[in-house]
């Protein structure tokens, strides 16, 4: 029987309440903050409001991904992690990673860590800069290996962070330099991991924001939604601009959210990065902390 985690249910919730997707503002990434100059805290004297409390709860509603603990009409810009649509609330807090410990490597599900404590799940693409950025979050350089060949990782990769949550790098799917055989065990028991892992609090899905959308993307992104899996779509790659008539990668972002709709009736959080500049990467840990801190306090 499928393991439901009480993130999830409260993913449900959430579902049911937000209205239905609408079109992403378009906003170049070159008026995005800079995330080192970005405060991570809410100010709540110092933010300033939209218009009307009606005009933030219509925005709220239609494009933000909303915490718990913050009502639509409450919300303020500030509040708003730029380079995202993610509502900061008031489980935010404790983001800073001080130290990582590799615990061990699973090929099941069943052989992963049993102590209970949450964990994030870094997903995607072979070579859409996973490795890269989990090294870029924990601040080392070789935490998770990373490599110019496609399908490094292999196995299910716990990392140990301040000794009360994980950061697990499941292998990268697409192009895996591996065998036929082994590319169909990673499918199986990845999928194995995300249907009955209790402790997951949400998958993180990396996706090449440089490029096109990819059909082997949006089918792991639409077999997620399906399954109704916590996820924070993470666009990679956000630094690279192409020249001539490649699109950037704001509306690469647009095209993708449009091609998933389908299969998710409401936007998930989504947060632009780079781990060459490291856009996102502090917004992304504060959004982290918050789904972590309220799974802990449920």
């Amino acid at each position: 029987m499928q393991v439901i985690s009480k993130w999830r249910l409260f993913n449900f919730h959430l579902f049911s309440v937000v209205p239905q997707f609408t079109k992403l503002p378009q906003i170049p990434i070159s008026q995005y903050p800079n995330p080192k100059k970005t405060h991570l805290y809410i100010n709540a004297s110092a933010s300033r409001t939209f218009k009307s409390s009606s005009e933030a709860s219509i925005l709220a509603k239609k494009v933000l991904f909303i915490p718990p603990g913050v009502e639509p009409e409450d919300i303020t810009e500030d509040m708003i992690l730029p380079g995202s649509n993610i509502v900061v609330g008031p489980y935010a807090g404790d983001a800073k990673i001080k130290e990582v410990d590799f615990v061990k490597s699973s090929n099941k599900p069943k052989d992963c860590p049993k102590d209970e404590l949450p964990e994030f799940a870094m997903l995607g693409r072979s070579n859409v800069g996973k490795s890269s950025l989990i090294n870029s979050l924990v601040k080392k350089k070789e935490v998770a290996l990373t490599s110019k060949k496609p399908g490094k990782t292999q196995l299910i990769n716990h990392f140990l962070v301040n000794k009360s949550w994980y950061i697990v790098d499941l292998p990268g799917y697409g192009f895996a330099n591996a065998s036929e055989a082994a590319r169909m065990d990673w499918s199986s028991f990845t999928k194995g991991y995300f249907l009955n892992r209790d402790t997951l609090v949400s998958v993180l899905l990396l996706i090449d924001a440089s490029v096109p959308p990819q059909k082997i993307d949006l089918d792991c992104a639409n077999w997620l939604g399906r399954n109704k899996i916590p996820i924070t779509f993470v666009f990679t790659k956000c630094d690279k601009m192409k020249g001539g008539k490649a699109k950037r990668p704001d509306q690469n972002i647009r095209d993708f959210h449009e091609l998933i709709r389908e299969n998710y009736k409401h936007q998930p959080p989504w947060i632009m990065t780079s781990s060459v500049s490291g856009l996102g990467r502090d917004e992304l840990l504060l959004h982290m902390s918050q789904l972590r801190n309220y799974w802990n306090n449920e």
